[in-house]
This record gives C-alpha cells, structure tokens and sequence, in this order.
C-alpha cells in the first residue's frame, strides 16, 4: 500500500520543477549592506526606478484613505474611467492590474495552453519567457538585428511554423531602449497572434500602439504606472485590449486584484498627469546629458534610447568586472552575465547627483 504522506513537490506539476526565479533587484538595504555602506550613500540605478517619485497628490490621497477596511471594486469602474480619459479608449478596452506584470500574467493564461508557443525578440524583459514558463507553455526566441531592432521577417515566419499564439514586443525595448515602428507592429499583427506591446517606457519617448487596439482584436497594449508615475512599490499598471477580452480578463483575474491605496494611487497621479510629463522631461533631459558623458568615454558604446535607462557596452570581457568596481563604490546598475549582452551595462537615469556619482565611479571602473 503507498504511503499517502507524499512530499509536495510530487503534487506539483511538472514542468515548475526546474523553474528559476525571475532575476529581481535587490532592494537598497541589502546593497548597502553589500557595498558596506549607509543605505543613504546607496546610487540606485539598477531597476528603472522613477527617481522623483510619485506625485504630490498621491501622498495626499494616501493619507486621507478612508477606505481601507473596504473591498476594492472588483470591476474597477473609476480606474478603468480614469485610464480611459488618459489615453483616449473607452474604458470597455481596459484591464488594470496588480503593475502591468499581472496583466502579462492574465492575457498568457488566457491564452496559452500545455505546449503553446510564444515569440520573444531577445534581448528583451525576463518576465515573458517566465510568465510562459509558469502557464506550461514554451518560448521561441528570435534573435532581434544587430541595432536590436525587432526581426519581423524571421519573426513571421518562426511564428507560423511554431504555431505561435503569442508574439509579445518591448517598445521601447527593455533594457535596449529602442521603440519598435508603428509600421512593424501592424506587420506583425497579420500574423493572426495575439500581439502583446508593452509600452512600459512609452511616456519617455517611445512610439505608441494604443491608437490601433480598437481596429485590431488580436492586439493588446500594456501600460506601467511603476515609471512615469514613480508608482514601482504600490504595483499597478494597465492594459489596452479588445472589449471582449478585457471582459474575459475581469472574470478570470482574482476579484479585489487592484489595492485602495494603489487605486487611490493611480486616480490621484492621472489627475495630476502635467506634474507628471514634467518630471519625465526632466529624466529625458538627464539622460542626454549622462549620454554625453559617456559618449566622450573610451572603450564604451552607447545604444540610442527612447526609455528612462541607457544601455552600454563596455570592452570585451569587462562587463563583470566593471559592474563590481561600480558596486564596490555604492553603485549599482544591471549587468547582463551572459550571452549577447555579456558585456552590457544597464544605466537607469537619476538625479543630475546621481548621474554625477555615476559618472565618477564609472571614470573609476574603466580604469580598474
């Protein structure tokens, strides 16, 4: 007779076994800790985070929140208004989510079933070859060209003989920074595919989709307020889809997905949308000028970029050792270990302080 007290794991469906974990930043205190430094001295510039914060108005709306002991509106209605009156949809085309990754997380497991196939135009964001993973179905990666433009062609016909149901685009492109044409997107919308833009970095410079989602039923357009908005630590982002899915997503997603305070977030910095676009100027701004800097650097390559980071390519076979020199002084960037981008920096834009403190350790780096 079996022994019915079985390990847990033996439960677990199969392919989670092997999964690995998405690669997350740490957060200040364990850099500090890492450096041997005040977690104050820490320059952060590792995650894409919105240096400036959330607007005025949301600490407002944070502290009078009066509804806190209240369940959250399961069908969203006032931030599915509000979202709608910022990008010019009706609010029938959109979802919100816990940030923009659960929506990722709905739309794939609306979609995909054990073995299904989706196309992902690397290097590009983690999270789509792990949110494929964790819903049993496989990626097929497409190498993007050598300016890390999207391979439509080779993406066209990898889907077609993959038999893909998801193509899923980075524009701009996560941690490349370059937006993906208009004319592209339509291209790949033919495919028949659902086609997933995410549009995480949209408010920095990069081109928009949103104005094709109510022409194109296969197409959805996914928005953060982590960036932009300075909102990373409350988590709540957006998707532009067809109605019909939108309505699927809302039944299928958990009921109270979206908190009170990250709803009263989001209201409050909608509401204060101009305060917003001026600190994203700002960060534009800063990143020209950190360019500029590391432009006139020896030994280093800079990718044009339409997001709030810069990505760098520094000597062959440096990239560790000039990410740990960086470390070393109190500054941390993402570094890329493997594989095409092996010797690839990551640069979020900060504060013109940080960018100079950057600057600084960086001279040193090159030098170590």
């Amino acid at each position: 007779m079996k022994d019915p007290r079985r390990s847990a794991l033996s439960l677990v469906r199969p392919h989670l076994l092997d999964l690995a974990p998405y690669e997350a930043v740490d957060p200040p205190e364990v850099l500090a800790a890492r450096a041997g430094i005040p977690e104050s001295a820490v320059v952060k510039l590792n995650a894409n985070e919105n240096p400036y914060g959330p607007s005025p108005k949301v600490a407002e709306a944070l502290a009078h929140l009066g509804r806190a002991h209240i369940y959250p509106d399961p069908r969203q209605t006032a931030m599915r208004e509000a979202v709608g009156a910022h990008v010019g949809l009706d609010p029938s085309h959109i979802v919100v989510g816990n940030g923009s990754d659960e929506v990722i997380d709905l739309l794939f497991r609306a979609v995909l079933g054990p073995g299904d196939a989706i196309i992902d135009s690397v290097p590009t964001f983690g999270m789509y070859s792990f949110v494929a993973h964790v819903c049993g179905g496989r990626t097929v990666a497409v190498e993007r060209e050598s300016s890390f433009g999207v391979d439509v062609e080779r993406v066209l016909s990898t889907a077609k003989s993959e038999g893909a149901k998801v193509l899923v685009i980075a524009s701009p492109n996560n941690p490349t920074g370059n937006a993906t044409p208009l004319a592209d997107v339509e291209r790949l919308l033919a495919a028949g595919c659902l086609v997933i833009v995410d549009e995480a970095y949209h408010e920095f410079g990069g081109a928009t989709a949103a104005e094709l989602v109510p022409v194109h039923p296969n197409l959805a357009v996914l928005r953060t307020m982590s960036k932009w908005a300075g909102l990373a630590g409350l988590r709540v982002g957006y998707g532009l889809m067809a109605p019909e899915l939108a309505d699927l997503l809302l039944r299928a997603k958990p009921p109270y997905n979206v908190s009170q305070a990250a709803e009263a977030a989001l209201l409050a910095s909608l509401a204060d949308a101009d305060t917003l676009h001026e600190r994203a100027g700002w960060l534009i701004d800063e990143r020209s000028r950190m360019a500029g800097f590391m432009s006139a650097m020896d030994g280093v390559t800079l990718w044009p970029s339409d997001a709030n980071f810069i990505l760098c390519q520094v000597g062959e076979g440096r990239g560790a050792a000039v990410y740990d020199s960086l470390a070393r002084q109190g500054v941390f960037v993402r570094y890329f270990r493997g594989g095409r981008l092996a010797d690839f920096l990551r640069i979020s834009v900060g504060r013109p302080e940080e960018t100079d403190r950057f600057i600084e350790a960086f001279t040193v780096a090159l030098r170590d």
